[in-house]
């Protein structure tokens, strides 16, 4: 069974820097898609960036030039730089593999916050 934990999440001031990790276990690393999705209080959850084995990277608008998604196959770990952060970068961050399969973590929380 595949298993995701996710850590690097905390309190950053604006204009501050965090890197969110996603480890997986449990199968091999064969996914097509790698994504980080957040969920900001009261509201839906979005994509925040992408990124397929085809070499494919997309992200959402208003996080383009400050985050920067990646992976190493090697350590099974998929990241989620993120620089310049802004209060409305606050939310909830799930990593998710899928391709095969739909897997998804935990959820870090990232507060963004003076």
């Amino acid at each position: 069974q595949v298993q995701l934990v996710e850590s690097g999440g905390g309190l950053v001031q604006p204009g501050g820097s965090l890197r969110l990790s996603c480890s997986a276990s449990g199968s091999d690393f064969n996914f097509r898609f790698s994504g980080w999705y957040r969920q900001p209080p009261g509201k839906r959850r979005e994509l925040v960036a992408a990124l397929t084995t085809n070499g494919g990277i997309s992200y959402l608008n208003s996080v383009s030039g400050r985050f920067t998604i990646s992976r190493d196959n090697d350590t099974k770990t998929v990241y989620l730089q993120m620089n310049n952060m802004k209060p409305e970068d606050t939310a909830v961050y799930y990593c998710n593999l899928a391709d095969p399969g739909d897997h998804w973590g935990q959820g870090t929380q990232v507060t963004v916050s003076s």
